[in-house]
């Protein structure tokens, strides 16, 4: 399955949800979109230790900075899906950018040599959180960077890393004093949590957490992801906002041609293929809603 070329060769030459094809232009670009083409922000590729692997691992990325923002900027880690980075990391990075905040969007399957896709994935989620963290530690040190103000969002895989790093259990593995403060994770598997050893959810930063889901998804149910909020203690229900898209499939911000996939974790865990169709009025209604989430979270009223 061809992938995306990985940042780490980038470098060294200068599902969850897999990219099979290689990208291909968006369809039905809103006017938002044209208008926030002229770049808005300096980009760098950056590489990263992850924090807590058994060996070294350097995790490369694409930083962000906004243009026109003064002082220390608010900044959001962007993670991948199975299929490896994609067109859908810019898609949200420039309208965040527009929006005054920083994104580092991360690179996991260079890091590791893996080609993407349900065979070329580790084998569980758990496993790259110390990529997410790696990357918060990089964004707290960064001289134009607020610690206090770093979010996480993520598409399928990186979606389930947004909603594992808001509990204490897997938010411990972060730098002593570090804490992601905003979680917007995209169709992240809901039915998995507190099923499946690894997926523990409950017990809550306390940060708040923007769940975004299609009902067409076929890895869930159509109602897993409120079944899973209704599952929730009071105390951690109150943390978690749900955002249901009607007739979406599971990447509906993919804004490529559509694919199938096939995926054991697909259709509540009993394997099977995965209808993945683009929905751009769905696209950019998420990442409006993506960026108005931040913008409440992690940018201080005036």
């Amino acid at each position: 399955m061809p992938v995306v070329r990985p940042w780490a060769v980038r470098l060294s030459l200068a599902l969850f949800v897999c990219g099979c094809a290689p990208p291909a232009p968006e369809l039905d670009p809103s006017p938002t979109d044209e208008a926030i083409q002229t770049p808005v922000a300096t980009s760098a590729y950056v590489s990263f230790p992850a924090l807590g692997t058994p060996a070294p691992l350097q995790v490369a990325g694409q930083l962000r900075l906004p243009r026109s923002a003064s002082g220390k900027l608010p900044a959001v880690v962007i993670a991948h899906g199975s299929g490896g980075v994609d067109s859908r990391g810019s898609y949200y990075a420039r309208a965040l950018n527009e929006a005054g905040i920083a994104t580092l969007e991360i690179d996991m399957w260079s890091a590791r040599g893996l080609s993407g896709g349900a065979e070329g994935r580790p084998r569980a989620v758990s496993e790259t959180l110390p990529d997410a963290h790696g990357a918060l530690r990089f964004l707290s040190a960064h001289p134009a960077i607020d610690g206090a103000r770093i979010g996480i969002m993520g598409f399928s895989w990186g979606g389930v890393m947004s909603m594992l790093t808001a509990t204490r259990k897997y938010a411990a593995g972060a730098e002593p004093g570090q804490r992601f403060v905003a979680h917007a994770p995209l169709y992240p598997v809901c039915w998995v949590y507190n099923r499946v050893p690894g997926y523990e959810f409950g017990d809550l930063t306390g940060a708040p957490v923007f769940l975004q889901a299609g009902t067409a998804d076929v890895y869930d149910a159509p109602d897993s992801c409120q079944t899973l909020l209704e599952s929730l203690s009071p105390m951690d229900r109150a943390s978690l906002s749900l955002k249901m898209y009607e007739g979406a499939t599971h990447g509906w911000d993919r804004l490529e041609s559509a694919i199938q996939v096939s995926d054991p974790y697909a259709h509540q865990g009993q394997g099977g293929l995965v209808d993945i169709a683009p929905s751009p009025g769905s696209a950019r209604e998420s990442r409006r809603a993506v960026v108005e989430f931040f913008q409440r979270t992690l940018v201080p009223a005036p």
